[in-house]
């Protein structure tokens, strides 16, 4: 479904992805790991064409990603719930949502299909149509930027650090509803700064280094790499990984 190809983005002299390779079929959950600065939020941000790509190429279903712009991937079916939110504080709930909406312009009846959809994995947001975005808590603003992302009936889903400032509580249930998305048929590619919540909710798993793939595979797999333990599960580093 996805495929990036040796996928190279720079900010100006500094090259942040250097020679990406990385693949998401269709119904996967598949999850991106790394440190601050591993290229992570880069990687979605090329995906989403919010970035330029100085090489390589992003194909989505065969068709290359790298030469559109940003509105014309989401017409494609891709969108992205980026990392702090970034909704409209001064709009309601409902008119955030609404705007999830506008670049595929769906019909009044597909629109409120899908509110209802957005309404029933988050009850919350049900609750607040009428309140202002800005003065929600964390929480209840992950559930609106993620429905936003989901308005506009996506095939392929971006999160780019869901659980970010979350209690444990919303986290557990915001990973719940992550797999209730994926489960409806939508594909997702989530980056995650919680390691262990995400290989345990995904199929598939690739490590970032400064830019760099070091690790891919299946996620169960990563969660007891002892490798993975010690860089980001906490694990103790044993004399074998040590040598």
């Amino acid at each position: 479904m996805l495929e990036l190809v040796d996928l190279k983005v720079k900010y100006g002299q500094v090259e942040a992805l250097h020679g990406l390779n990385l693949t998401v079929e269709e119904g996967e959950l598949v999850t991106i790991l790394g440190s601050n600065g591993a290229g992570k939020t880069t990687t979605l941000m090329a995906v989403s064409g919010l970035v330029p790509v100085s090489s390589g190429e992003i194909r989505f279903e065969g068709r290359r990603l790298d030469t559109l712009r940003s509105h014309q991937v989401v017409a494609l079916g891709i969108t992205q719930a980026p990392e702090g939110r970034r909704i409209f504080g001064p709009l309601t709930v409902s008119e955030n949502l609404a705007l999830g909406a506008f670049t595929r312009r769906l019909g009044r009846t597909a629109v409120a299909r899908r509110l209802a959809w957005i309404y029933d994995l988050f009850p919350r947001l049900s609750e607040r149509q009428a309140q202002m975005a800005g003065t929600l808590s964390g929480g209840e603003q992950q559930m609106l930027a993620i429905g936003r992302a989901l308005m506009s009936e996506p095939r392929l889903l971006l999160l780019d650090e869901p659980s970010l400032g979350l209690a444990p509580l919303l986290v557990r249930s915001i990973f719940q509803t992550i797999r209730a998305i994926n489960e409806a048929g939508v594909t997702v590619v989530l980056v995650e700064q919680n390691a262990r919540a995400a290989l345990k909710l995904a199929d598939r798993g690739y490590v970032l280094e400064v830019g760099r793939l070091v690790m891919a595979g299946q996620a169960a797999e990563l969660l007891h790499d002892p490798r993975i333990q010690t860089a980001y599960l906490g694990g103790r580093r044993t004399e074998e990984t040590a040598a």
